[in-house]
């Protein structure tokens, strides 16, 4: 089964965007040959691997807007059309291509989401690329590199937190910016419940929920965070910038002090951030430089393990020809590295 689609330099070059006297970021990545790419990735000088995930079927199984296949490729041609300089060097970077999903979305496009049994059938279909995903990323980690996300459902946390879990032979910690939990009951696989899956299937250790939306998550769910405060965490976006009970600074280095003992994985959901295209969009969230200030910080504080952007979904905007969606994922991949170096 075939799981990857390797993106070659060839494809790297189409996506740049050069210019006579300066180099690009996708003028200096490296990308890997498909027969042998595993070894090739372990004896690569690069620290960090950029993966797509072009898939909507896991927000669609959970009754949301499609659309989030649609933020890699723009995602990446911003990001390698970015400079290549002093303070960020294409050379710590393989872009390493994106999970292969095609024939999955093609049936999930068959699927009515009104339909119980295709319901169901939808839900198993996000248990396929369960696999894939967790498999990808369990072999990027053995070859000690962080991976960097993007695209798809926040349903990808899960397998994401397997394959880190899997090959690392430990629980993880997560942090995540997202007005929801994501920790929605065990009833078939979608976008609302990957780190509830990875929760109780013991792959997550301490799980924080930064800037979650008190009116958007269900009574249940906050209980059993309350009940397991040892280990499940959240601060509030009302507690922030409704009553000003804290500054942002603070709840966010509270947030990162609950995880930051151990190996963490560093998640946003592009829901969080006020306006941006998603299945979820928000007229009041974090700003996009808020954003930027938790990619730099985690990548800084925490001991990060992988970096995943969700719920992206630019060709949801009404401006059409608009790439600020690509643009702002394209800054948060940057800042994220950026602190991992200036650790």
């Amino acid at each position: 089964m075939k799981l990857l689609e390797l993106y070659s330099k060839k494809d790297i070059e189409h996506l740049t965007r050069k210019r006579t006297n300066e180099t690009k970021i996708g003028e200096d990545v490296s990308v890997l040959k498909p027969d042998a790419w595993e070894e090739a990735l372990l004896n690569s000088d690069c620290k960090f691997v950029l993966l797509g995930i072009p898939e909507d079927v896991g927000v669609k199984a959970n009754y949301g807007r499609g659309g989030a296949h649609t933020a890699w490729k723009p995602a990446l041609d911003s990001f390698l059309s970015q400079q290549s300089n002093q303070f960020l060097n294409g050379k710590d970077i393989c872009v390493l291509g994106h999970v292969f999903v095609d024939d999955v979305m093609e049936k999930s496009n068959h699927l009515n989401t009104k339909n119980k049994t295709e319901m169901l059938e939808l839900r198993s279909l996000v248990s396929v690329i369960d696999q894939r995903v967790s498999d990808i990323i369990a072999k990027i980690i053995q070859c000690e590199k962080i991976p960097i996300i993007v695209g798809g459902g926040h349903n990808n946390s899960y397998p994401i937190i397997k394959g880190c879990s899997l090959a690392l032979e430990q629980k993880l910690n997560v942090i995540n910016c997202d007005p929801h939990t994501d920790f929605r009951p065990l009833e078939g696989r979608h976008s609302g419940n990957g780190f509830s899956y990875a929760y109780k299937e013991n792959y997550i250790h301490n799980y924080s929920v930064f800037c979650m939306h008190e009116q958007y998550n269900t009574g249940s769910v906050l209980k059993e965070f309350t009940a397991n405060n040892n280990h499940l965490y959240y601060s509030t976006y009302e507690d922030v910038f409704v009553r000003e009970n804290t500054t942002y600074t603070d709840a966010l280095n509270k947030n990162i002090g609950f995880v930051k003992q151990d190996r963490c994985g560093v998640e946003i959901d592009l829901d969080a951030i006020t306006n941006v295209p998603s299945s979820a969009k928000t007229s009041s969230g974090i700003s996009p430089v808020q954003a930027r200030q938790y990619a730099y910080q985690c990548g800084k504080q925490l001991k990060a393990v992988y970096f995943h952007i969700a719920e992206g979904a630019p060709i949801l905007s009404h401006i059409k020809a608009d790439n600020k969606t690509g643009k702002l994922i394209a800054y948060l991949i940057a800042d994220f590295i950026k602190g991992v170096n200036d650790k």
